[in-house]
């Protein structure tokens, strides 16, 4: 198999209902796709939607747990003001973190599924920096599964939670908001980078460093 496509990320209605705004919404699927897209590029040609496919990937938010911006906003606060008299800031207080399950599978062209995936994971104080946000974690963590499927279809393991890898070249330009591999991979705009570091530390929400493709925001 030699080509994938990635038909958008929906999500369940329980899930949708959890979730405010639409464009909070987008944001999420956004980010699981745009991962899915650069992350299977290592082994695939990625496909637009209208073209045949030895892979047909699709993703579905089946619950979402939503983030306290309050708590968000102030565990920010916490470990900016820390980092300036400490060496290391503390970490992020563990109240209000929110949450991700996501079901994925890949077809074959004959409709055959190949590969399915259910996860679901909590953001954690070490890990996940907390984002003014109703979806800051959600986000993050939609970037987290959206490697671990791909790592899956890549290498065909289970990936483990501790696995180290190192990206590939391709990955790292785009982490950078450099071109991807295959322009399809537009469709879901680019990587902030840097931008989305230094947001990140200080608690933005998502939206502000996000650069999502003109054509995914309409």
């Amino acid at each position: 198999m030699k080509t994938v496509k990635i038909v958008p990320t929906t999500f369940a209605s329980d899930a949708a209902s959890r979730v405010k705004a639409k464009a909070d919404r987008a944001l999420v699927s956004n980010a699981l796709d745009r991962e899915l897209c650069v992350a299977l590029s290592d082994k695939y040609e990625v496909v637009s939607a209208e073209q045949p496919a030895d892979l047909t990937v699709r993703a579905v938010v089946t619950d979402l747990v939503p983030t306290d911006k309050a708590m968000a906003g102030v565990s920010a606060m916490v470990t900016l003001g820390t980092g300036v008299v400490l060496p290391v800031g503390v970490p992020r207080i563990p109240a209000g973190l929110g949450g991700l399950s996501v079901e994925a599978e890949a077809v074959d062209s004959s409709g055959i599924q190949r590969a399915a995936m259910v996860w679901a994971r909590g953001a954690n104080s070490i890990q996940n920096n907390p984002r003014v946000s109703e979806v800051g974690d959600a986000y993050s963590l939609a970037s987290t599964f959206g490697s671990d499927f791909s790592r899956m279809l890549v290498t065909g393991k289970e990936p483990k939670d501790l696995e180290i890898v190192l990206p590939s070249g391709q990955r790292v330009q785009s982490w950078f908001g450099g071109k991807p591999k295959y322009a399809v991979c537009d469709n879901f705009g680019r990587s902030s980078g840097l931008a989305r570091a230094v947001f990140d530390k200080i608690g933005a929400p998502p939206e502000w460093s996000d650069k999502r493709a003109e054509a995914a925001t309409q």
